[in-house]
Parts: structure tokens; C-alpha cells; sequence
């Protein structure tokens, strides 16, 4: 194997082998780092913003953004529970019941917000920075206009919290989620034709319409499924608290496309993978759980995934560079 080739590869995997440095550094740092329940945990925290940062791996190659998603989550959790709340004690129904309705319609809401960005982007050529940048702010003042400005606390079924902070054995249900919608995610873009749509219109849109893609459609399913995995976030997020806020999912955005560009998504479109963002993703988790048992100031972790962002474009660009 020649130089370049051995260049080429280490760039292609630069994460997994700065994620394996990082793990075999804390294990010898710090006794609790590589521990089951450490493990356990950087698992719990990031699969709630990871499982957006697949919908949004999608978004990013297909060459559109969603900042819209952290209000998303805020305006899913306040409808179940403001469902969970008060629909009981309106019609006389089962909490269970009220909780299942209260899902369909954030479901709903969530398709129907992914249906309007792509509406828009499409139709007027409206960039989607300004759609979603807009809708941001649309969510969340309706997340705020529902709960009424106060956490909806305590309303939720007892099965409702197990998405949540339930466990299969030592494996933590919102650990599974994730595994789960990565598998999902894996499947769609390696093996099916949406996928392949997904990377022809992020590579050149008018070339994948000239090719016979229905590129509103794609970019439909790409918008719809960012904002149903937020709000399958919103549901781990509200069942670990048992509460809805308007202040939830505020600043994920930021978190979110950190761990898919540093996975190795383009910004540009055409480029990324599932795995990459899955690698991201426990990269992150890895970074903020060592920085937090070494005690790093939090205004210096701030720093440190800023630097960590733009080194893997930084790396994005070079190996862009070397297979030129």
C-alpha cells in the first residue's frame, strides 16, 4: 500500500480512529470513563439529538438545511402534554388515550411542517436557511402559546415516561431508539431508490429532475422525516423529564448539524452517510463526557466543539483535496 493510498484511508476514517484515541486516553485518565454505566449514559444524552442528526444527515445531502428543529421539539412535547393534561378531564377519556391522540397530531404537525418547507423551497425558490429560520420561531412561540408559558409537569402515562428512562437490562430504551433509526436511515440511503434520489438532487437538482426524479417529492420525504425523528426526540426528551416546555430542544440546531458535518456531510449536498453522523454522534458524546469528568470550564467545552467543527471540514476539505 502506497503513501497516498494510507493517506486517503486515514482520512476517510480521521473520526473513528480520533474516537478510538480519545476512548483509549480516558480509560487510562480516568478509572470511571470506560465503565458500563459511563457508556450507558453518553448513549441516553446523545440519542436524543441524534436521532434528528439522522434526519438531518438527509436534509444536508440532499443540499437543504432545517434550522427549525429545536422548536419542533419544544412544540411536540407541549402537545401530548397539554393533551395528557387536559383532555381527560374535558371528555372523560382514558389519560392512555388522550397521550396516543396528542402523538398523532404532533405527527401530523410534523409531516405538515415538512411538507411546507419543501412546498416552499421548491415552488418560490425560497432558501430553506429563511423557510425554517422562519418556522423556528413560528413553533416555538405556538410551543409557548400551549403550555402558556409554564412546563406542563407530571401529566404523562406511566408507559408514555418508559421511552424515555426505561431499560432492556442495562441498555437504555432512548440507546435502542437511536441504534434503531440509524439502522433505518443506513437502509434508506444505501438501499433504496429514495436514497439514491436523496444524493442525485443534493449532487446536481437539475440533472436528477432532467434524469426522471421527482425532486419535490424528495425533498418532501427529506423535510417530513427531520421533523418526525424531532419529534420522537421531543418524546425521549419530555418522557426523562416528565414535562413539556417551550424552552425545549432551544440551541439543538448548533449540536445537531455539529455531529453530522463532523461525521463527514457536506454542507454543500451530495455527500454524507448515516455511518459517518452515527460516528459524529459518539464522537460528541465522547468529547462533552471527557471534558465533563476531566472538569473543563463549560464555556471552555463551547471552544472546544467549535474547534472540533471546523477541523472536520477542515479534514472534509483536504480529503476532497487528495482524491481530486
Amino acid at each position: 500500500m502506497n503513501a497516498n493510498k494510507v493517506k486517503n484511508l486515514v482520512l476517510d476514517h480521521i473520526i473513528e480512529i480520533l474516537l478510538i484515541v480519545l476512548v483509549v486516553i480516558m480509560s487510562f485518565v480516568s478509572s470511571n470513563f470506560l465503565t458500563v454505566n459511563n457508556i450507558m449514559n453518553i448513549l441516553r444524552n446523545q440519542a436524543l439529538k441524534g436521532v434528528i442528526a439522522f434526519g438531518m444527515t438527509m436534509v444536508i445531502i440532499s443540499g437543504q438545511i432545517d434550522l427549525s428543529i429545536g422548536s419542533q421539539v419544544a412544540l411536540a412535547g407541549v402537545i401530548v402534554a397539554r393533551f395528557c393534561r387536559d383532555l381527560p378531564a374535558a371528555t372523560g377519556c382514558s389519560v392512555t388515550a388522550a397521550c396516543l391522540l396528542g402523538i398523532l397530531i404532533s405527527l401530523i404537525v410534523a409531516v405538515a411542517m415538512g411538507g411546507l418547507h419543501s412546498y416552499l423551497e421548491h415552488k418560490f425558490h425560497m432558501p430553506a436557511f429563511i423557510i425554517t429560520l422562519a418556522t423556528l420561531n413560528i413553533m416555538y412561540g405556538l410551543s409557548g402559546m400551549i403550555c402558556e408559558g409554564f412546563p406542563i409537569a407530571n401529566a404523562f402515562p406511566n408507559w408514555f415516561l418508559q421511552i424515555g428512562i426505561g431499560k432492556v437490562r442495562v441498555v437504555p430504551v432512548p440507546a435502542i431508539i437511536l441504534l434503531a433509526v440509524f439502522l433505518i436511515a443506513h437502509f434508506v440511503m444505501r438501499y433504496t431508490t429514495t436514497g439514491r434520489s436523496v444524493y442525485a438532487i443534493g449532487g446536481n437538482p437539475e440533472s436528477a429532475r432532467l434524469s426522471g426524479i421527482n425532486v419535490f417529492k424528495t425533498k418532501f420525504i427529506v423535510f417530513a422525516s427531520v421533523q418526525v425523528m424531532c419529534v420522537l426526540a421531543a418524546f425521549m426528551h419530555s418522557a426523562q423529564v416528565a414535562s413539556g416546555s417551550y424552552s425545549f430542544g432551544k440551541g439543538w440546531e448548533v449540536d445537531v448539524i455539529s455531529s453530522v458535518v463532523i461525521g463527514g456531510t457536506s454542507m454543500a449536498g451530495g455527500i454524507g452517510k448515516p455511518w459517518g453522523t452515527l460516528m459524529g454522534i459518539l464522537f460528541m458524546g465522547v468529547v462533552i463526557n471527557a471534558m465533563t469528568i476531566l472538569d473543563v470550564d463549560i464555556y471552555a467545552q463551547y471552544v472546544v466543539r467549535g474547534a472540533i467543527m471546523i477541523f472536520a471540514v477542515l479534514m472534509a476539505s483536504m480529503q476532497s483535496k487528495a482524491k481530486a
